[in-house]
């Protein structure tokens, strides 16, 4: 919700001193957060923080290189950071350069927007084989970010990729792998992933799903991008989009997964799924779930399959949804290369309660709680927004709504007094924090030597058509950063 203008001038009469403001996190989540604190609270200071020396999160490593109009929001944040009173601090790790104890004393209020950086496990034999991978790295490998440069998946020893769930992430790998290479040139793509891709042997991918058509989780954007890849096979069996009775009902209420079936049993007619000599293929795989990995005979600690159980659906009695359960029946699939997409997962740091069932930091309206049961606290002066706060779902604009009911919490406890100090003395804030870190010889990157590294890409990617060339190395950024 909005803060009101009464609260706006409760504010004013609680404290003479600025509210000082840290976020953890430099995504679109932190960077809406302190867009409301600002234009909530005269006077407040907030700081930024990032382990990267680069702004933006997801905007910049997890956005695929051929949406470049979801990227414009960065312009926005850049407008926000450049605010005389915010900063943006790059290079700092929570955890690592500072604690979060050590932010608690500094700051008022400290708000957690770091998101999730690791990812759900399956949890089935051969998990471990080389060639399987998160989609968040194979992500990560082809935007460029530093802790992916060297993934170096291996492309061509096999035609075949298998890619496990069926989000809009999924979408994003499969189209990746399939869009010729000549177009995805003229994006921001990493080089080396760009060199990888135009030498790809990948010519047959697989979405597997563990439910039905009338189930899938990715958006009609997102698949008419897919299905519209020139000189592309769809495959997707029949049987699989027949409905039932309940789904027949579950489409009834929801006019998108309506359209999304409609464009799946359109791309499954006959003509469409004839394949000429060379075409790539896409083959959409329903009511399979994983069971186990496959070894490769030859290269050993390789992976060469994936064994799956049919399911079929049945209804939870306590959600009412159709869930997949399994057959007992079996099928393999060989493929040289496997990309699990189901789920990124949030990481914790000492001090800071944290629910691994949910994989969020417990909390009321973004205020953190001291543990996730009944008996819980408020951990004063501590808040979570984004994916910390509610779990890895939504859109970048899903972060706004989740932003104004964090600084909603905030501005209520300026108020009533639980934030700011009544003693007076007023919390060290950004100055405290860069003599702390100067002290410890962590090297800062402020956001005019971001803009450093953003002219530099930009001027190398005009070099060859493209909007910007990414530094990938920390080597790299960390040079440019400080010339």
């Amino acid at each position: 919700m909005a803060v009101s203008r009464a609260l706006r001038r409760s504010f004013s009469t609680v404290s003479s001193e600025p509210l000082r403001v840290c976020i953890v996190g430099s995504g679109p989540a932190g960077f809406y957060t302190a867009d409301k604190i600002l234009k909530a609270h005269e006077g407040a200071e907030v700081d930024i923080l990032d382990r990267l020396p680069t702004p933006f999160g997801l905007v910049r490593s997890g956005v695929a290189p051929d949406h470049p109009e979801t990227k414009i929001v960065t312009n926005q944040f850049s407008r926000v950071a450049q605010n005389g009173r915010c900063s943006f601090i790059g290079n700092v790790s929570l955890g690592g350069s500072i604690s979060l104890a050590e932010l608690r004393e500094l700051y008022d209020a400290v708000v957690l927007s770091y998101g999730a950086e690791s990812d759900q496990a399956l949890r089935i034999p051969g998990e471990e084989l080389a060639g399987i991978y998160a989609a968040r790295e194979f992500v990560w490998w082809y935007n460029g970010h530093p802790d992916c440069r060297n993934l170096a998946p291996d492309l061509k020893s096999s035609d075949t990729a298998v890619i496990i769930g069926q989000g809009n992430v999924a979408l994003d790998v499969a189209r990746i792998l399939l869009r010729p290479t000549t177009e995805l040139a003229t994006t921001d793509i990493s080089d080396h992933a760009l060199a990888a891709l135009s030498e790809s042997s990948i010519r047959k991918v697989y979405l597997v799903g563990r439910r039905g058509a009338a189930q899938a989780a990715f958006t009609t954007k997102e698949l008419r991008e897919l299905l519209g890849i020139k000189d592309l096979s769809i495959k997707i069996r029949q049987a699989d989009l027949s409905k039932t009775p309940a789904d027949e009902e579950e489409l009834k209420n929801n006019r998108i997964k309506r359209r999304i079936h409609e464009l799946l049993s359109k791309a499954a007619t006959p003509a469409a799924s004839v394949c000429s000599p060379g075409q790539k293929e896409l083959h959409f795989v329903f009511f399979r779930k994983p069971d186990r990995f496959l070894e490769s005979d030859c290269r050993s600690g390789h992976a060469a399959g994936l064994r799956m159980e049919r399911t079929i659906l049945k209804e939870d009695v306590d959600s009412g949804k159709q869930i997949a359960v399994g057959t007992g029946l079996f099928e393999e699939m060989g493929c040289g290369l496997v990309l699990k997409s189901v789920g990124y997962k949030s990481i914790p740091v000492d001090g800071l309660p944290f629910d691994h069932h949910k994989g969020i930091v417990p909390n009321i309206q973004g205020r953190v709680l001291s543990e996730a049961s009944g008996n819980a606290q408020v951990e004063k002066g501590l808040y979570v927004c984004g994916w910390l706060k509610r779990g890895p779902t939504g859109i970048i604009a899903t972060n706004l709504y989740c932003a104004e009911e964090t600084v909603a919490s905030i501005s209520e406890d300026v108020v009533t007094g639980v934030v700011t100090s009544r003693s007076g003395l007023s919390k060290p804030g950004r100055q405290g924090l860069l003599e702390l870190l100067d002290n410890r010889n962590v090297k800062i990157v402020p956001f005019g030597s971001w803009e450093k590294i953003d002219n530099e890409e930009q001027r190398r990617g005009s070099l060859k058509n493209k909007p910007r060339e990414k530094l990938t190395s920390w080597q790299d950024l960390l040079e440019v950063a400080t010339e």
